[in-house]
């Protein structure tokens, strides 16, 4: 798994999805944010890991018995010991939420462990549970019956697909509170970059507006004075 640089992910955390997204559709990626997942309770600062990702198929029901927790290595278990400090780990639970993808027991594991987030294109059982805790959690909608009852764990750390995002392993995770996004791992540094270039000037455009500016020639800087103008409030903003 690549690791991220901690300037980074400090970066990353002061920017919105919705400017991430413009950032990589500029590179010709237009499928990166997950569909159909929403915070279980509202974020001030945006989640920010390396993807560390679990695979459900669809359960074979002689294979998917209660019995099969006992084993130590089961693939769901195992991914919430192994998923690494400061990533996300990401279920690809195939968009389906009529069975849970994990519960309080096991999420509140990853948050004891250290881990910066978790994400599912399916549902969390104990989601009331799982909203108090003290780390960002993002799934469809809840679902109270174990992950057994339809989906089987088969993969960990493998290339996946989760609410029509292609996900692979050590991408960049990050969330805030319109959803999920993922950013190609050898993209990090230079979206972050931009992205909080593009935050900078976002900001300046709010309060123009606010004060009742037009948009044109603001948004987008067409017009060379509002660049020099932008320039002069990033000074004294100290931005």
């Amino acid at each position: 798994m690549s690791k991220l640089k901690p300037e980074t992910r400090d970066k990353l955390k002061k920017v919105s999805t919705a400017t991430l997204a413009t950032a990589l559709y500029k590179r010709g990626f237009r499928s990166q944010f997950i569909q159909d997942v929403k915070p279980l309770s509202p974020r001030e600062e945006s989640m920010v890991g390396e993807a560390f990702t679990l695979r459900y198929m669809p359960a074979r029901e002689d294979l998917n018995q209660l019995t099969v927790f006992r084993n130590p290595d089961h693939p769901q278990r195992k991914a919430v010991e192994e998923c690494p400090p400061g990533a996300v780990m990401v279920m690809d639970s195939r968009k389906d939420a009529r069975a849970a993808s994990a519960g309080g027991i096991l999420v509140t594991r990853l948050m004891k462990r250290g881990v910066a987030g978790v994400v599912t294109d399916g549902g969390f059982r104990d989601s009331a549970e799982i909203a108090t805790l003290d780390m960002p959690a993002y799934h469809s909608r809840p679902s109270a019956p174990t992950n057994l009852t339809l989906h089987q764990a088969i993969d960990i750390n493998v290339p996946i697909g989760c609410g029509d995002a292609p996900v692979f392993p050590g991408d960049v995770v990050v969330g805030d509170n319109d959803g999920v996004i993922i950013i190609p791992a050898h993209l990090a540094d230079e979206i972050a970059d931009e992205a909080t270039e593009m935050t900078a000037y976002e900001d300046f455009v709010t309060e123009k507006v606010r004060e009742g500016r037009t948009i044109r020639g603001l948004y987008p800087a067409t017009d060379e004075r509002n660049l020099e103008e932008f320039a002069a409030w990033r000074k004294q903003n100290g931005r």
